[in-house]
């Protein structure tokens, strides 16, 4: 059974393998989790315990993570917001005592050691972090370590924005980063991922997941007729966002950057040079 599992999501290894998944996988050790969250601003999820290792993702500052091992400046665990396994830097993670109350809903938002931007920051927060906010000050929310932030950059956990394509249009003409999901660089499938959950929707975390889970599937033909803003459509290893009925908006390796042009140039050149053709299209209800 251990063959068909996906190991993007599944926290097992000829090694170890997590508790729950005795008599599903082989492994000579298995452990239960120790539950952790991310304090860093953000931190890479790599493939292997090293730094030069690929980035599958990366993980944002409140994050919980069901840790397996810690060794070496390296932690191995799984995501709890998609599922992601991989390994971590040791430092970025502590014990999950910390109940996030709020979320960054600016691209990006500094955290500041007392209420004064005149004050050198202490860290930058990108979107979708969270924090535990336990007081006021001024036009400040003071977080459970003593860092201050702009209250109009954080809103409460329970808030959403009411239109995530408006979310992913912020991010144009930034950076492409491979594993990225930050305003300092981000991939296809990083983009679809933050602008829904900004919008209290959950994607998984890639291309393929993200095409079997969101929405409904449309028919489609040469024509692309009958598209509206919000349809997502995808390629083999790729992901875009219409913002209305011809055109794309994707983190794309092309220009390196968040591109928008219209569908049909995007898929003309795409066919011809990396993921073929389109392989569908889906509507969120």
């Amino acid at each position: 059974m251990s063959t068909i599992l996906d190991r993007r999501l599944t926290p097992a290894r000829p090694d170890l393998a997590a508790r729950h998944l005795e008599g599903q996988v082989e492994a000579r050790a298995f452990a239960d989790p120790i539950a952790m969250r991310v304090v860093a601003p953000s931190a890479p999820l790599r493939r292997e315990p090293r730094p030069d290792a690929p980035l599958d993702t990366e993980v944002l500052c409140g994050e919980q993570v069901a840790v397996y091992e810690q060794h070496e400046g390296w932690a191995w665990g799984q995501l709890g917001a998609d599922g992601y396994v991989g390994y971590l830097p040791d430092d970025a993670l502590r014990p999950d005592v910390m109940t996030p109350t709020h979320r960054v809903s600016a691209l990006f938002s500094h955290v500041y050691p007392g209420a004064s931007i005149k004050l050198p920051p202490l860290s930058l927060l990108p979107m979708g972090a969270a924090v535990a906010v336990t007081g006021e000050a001024g036009e400040f929310l003071v977080l459970a370590d003593g860092g201050h932030v702009w209250r109009g950059h954080l809103q409460p956990l329970g808030a959403v924005e009411p239109d995530f394509v408006a979310v992913a249009e912020r991010f144009e003409h930034l950076p492409y980063l491979w594993g990225g999901k930050t305003a300092q660089g981000l991939d296809c499938s990083g983009l679809t991922q933050i602008s829904l959950a900004a919008a209290g929707l959950f994607a998984p975390r890639d291309t393929d997941m993200q095409e079997k889970a969101l929405g409904a599937a449309l028919p489609f033909d040469e024509s692309l007729a009958g598209l509206k803003r919000g349809d997502i459509v995808f390629w083999k290893g790729h992901v875009g966002i219409m913002t209305d009925a011809e055109t794309l908006l994707h983190a794309t390796a092309y220009t390196m950057s968040v591109y928008r042009e219209p569908l049909r140039t995007a898929r003309d050149r795409i066919a011809k040079n990396s993921f073929g053709a389109i392989t569908g299209i889906r509507r969120l209800g």
